[in-house]
């Protein structure tokens, strides 16, 4: 047995002799996060938007780790000092893409002069661009396009990505933009294009442990996201795994 076969197994088999470990993530994490708990013995995991609970951890919830999906709340935690700085690291990546019900596909174009908000009828389904992140890399991409002014009335704002989805999974809406990993978790919708990554921010997921909660067993389960067998689930989830890439801030 190798040393790090070893030390992978040690990761795997200390949770089972230490209390549960709670992670609080994205909700787009939310099927790849439960496949790892499945790994995992002693993982308890709650998702909602990354703004909920990253004010959720702020007003003192009980969380060990903090998984979001975009830099910003986990900013909004470190400027507080909510989070062990040292411990913060860029572990994912994700697209955006546009979604449709599956009888009603239709073409995208990424240019300024096509007019998206006329290639469709209904609302557009997104995260709730004011704190959602999936919703926010939405705006920022219609916004460079100049598209955002002539669809922002006919948005269909949801509290996550994974409700925006469901929107048009049911009919409630035309079209979506969510994660290219939550498009893919549905056989209701089609992916109809992908935005081009140069259109919005980079869509990077940090995780760190909350400030206080630096036990052994938290920094275990830390390191286990960062390992290869998590890597390989994250990748058969559609995530690109960035790997252990330490964030000096």
């Amino acid at each position: 047995m190798t040393l790090r076969t070893l030390s992978i197994l040690l990761l795997l088999l200390w949770p089972a002799l230490a209390a549960a470990q709670s992670v609080f993530a994205a909700a787009s994490l939310s099927s790849a996060l439960s496949e790892i708990a499945t790994h995992y013995e002693g993982m308890r995991l709650s998702v909602a938007s990354s703004s909920t609970l990253a004010k959720q951890i702020a007003a003192g919830a009980p969380a060990d780790i903090y998984f979001s999906a975009n830099a910003e709340w986990m900013d909004y935690l470190q400027t507080r000092q909510h989070i062990e700085q040292d411990t913060r690291v860029d572990l994912l990546g994700n697209a955006l893409v546009v979604i449709a019900p599956r009888e009603e596909p239709f073409s995208v174009r990424w240019t300024r002069d096509f007019d998206f908000a006329s290639a469709f009828a209904g609302r557009l389904a997104l995260g709730n661009p004011d704190h959602v992140p999936a919703g926010q890399y939405a705006r920022q991409a219609l916004e460079a396009l100049g598209w955002w002014p002539a669809l922002k009335t006919r948005t269909a704002p949801a509290p996550d990505v994974r409700a925006a989805l469901v929107y048009v999974e049911r009919g409630e809406c035309a079209v979506g933009l969510v994660y290219a990993t939550d498009a893919a978790q549905s056989d209701r919708v089609i992916t109809i294009a992908t935005v081009p990554d140069s259109l919005h921010r980079p869509i990077v997921y940090p995780a760190a442990i909350v400030k206080g909660r630096a036990s052994v067993q938290t920094r275990s389960l830390l390191a286990f996201f960062s390992s290869e067998p998590a890597a390989d689930i994250f990748r058969k989830h559609g995530f690109t795994f960035l790997g252990d890439q330490r964030v000096q801030r």
